[in-house]
């Protein structure tokens, strides 16, 4: 249970589902402080990490800064898993683009006159450069987000992502149809066509840029959004310098902050818990900071 006694505001919590514009129905959390909110967010998901894992961020948020949160799942996974994962034809584009998009229209009509901000770990900030109605934001907190190469990893990291992409998850992702993230433990399961993008993407020197065109639209990033993103040095799977090159499709819009953990009295962060409760004294910083 969520223990109110100590915080600023009372808290609602309601599931909010909405769907995207090719139909696809997302399952989310809705986190509401019981006064006008100061902003409404957006919480955009890292790849493989579900809804869930920033429940207690979402709350600090509503309880203690009153501010709006939405949480959700992309499509096919968590609660807006939708069958079996072998028949999904989900792929990194569909999260990056059309769920992330689907979630912030989400957002506008539940709280239309609140200004909209977006939170997002990893992919959860990666592609909003490149979507569309971007200029309804009014600002974007990017959290371990970058444009990595396999070759940009820190050894001996280097060597478990090669193997990753170079063989177990190929391997895995074909003999299962689908990336059975948990038995390999790198995570949740995910769709084929989502390992496979992001494999590709992971592994070309322009990243992301071969899929340009129809699955992918160009960087256009045409918003006066105030955008910080927060990159940490004890990240090897993102290392601060992918999260430059990701600033530079904020059309030279993005600050990026190199965060210490040491310096905030934490042992490490890494990529993936920044959201963790026990590292809740970075969460002000990312507001404030």
């Amino acid at each position: 249970m969520f223990d109110q006694s100590s915080t600023l505001y009372p808290v609602s919590e309601t599931s909010l589902t909405f769907k995207t514009d090719d139909g696809a129905e997302l399952v989310g959390r809705f986190y509401r402080p019981d006064t006008d909110p100061v902003a409404a967010v957006v919480l955009n998901s890292a790849t493989g990490v579900f809804q869930t894992f920033y429940t207690h961020f979402a709350r600090w948020l509503a309880a203690e800064r009153g501010i709006a949160c939405l949480t959700y799942d992309y499509r096919d996974v968590g609660r807006s898993w939708s069958g079996p994962l072998r028949a999904s034809t989900a792929d990194m584009s569909d999260w990056g683009i059309r769920d992330q998009v689907a979630a912030r229209r989400a957002m506008s009509r539940a709280m239309p006159n609140a200004p909209l901000w977006i939170v997002g770990h990893s992919l959860g900030a990666m592609l909003l450069p490149n979507q569309p109605e971007t200029e309804t934001i009014e600002r974007v907190i990017g959290v371990a987000s970058g444009m990595v190469h396999y070759s940009d990893h820190p050894w001996p990291y280097r060597a478990l992502a090669m193997n990753f992409w170079f063989t177990i998850g190929p391997l895995a992702t074909a003999i299962c149809g689908y990336l059975p993230g948990k038995r390999l433990g790198f995570g949740e399961d995910l769709p084929s066509d989502v390992f496979w993008q992001w494999r590709k993407w992971c592994t070309a020197r322009g990243f992301n840029a071969g899929d340009i065109g129809p699955r992918l639209p160009a960087p256009n990033w045409g918003s006066d959004a105030k955008v910080r993103l927060h990159a940490f040095t004890d990240d090897d799977l993102i290392p601060s310098h992918c999260v430059d090159r990701l600033a530079e499709n904020y059309a030279g819009k993005a600050e990026v902050v190199l965060i210490d953990p040491k310096k905030h009295g934490l042992d490490s962060v890494g990529h993936l818990s920044a959201f963790s409760r026990r590292n809740r004294a970075l969460w002000p910083l990312f507001l404030d900071g």
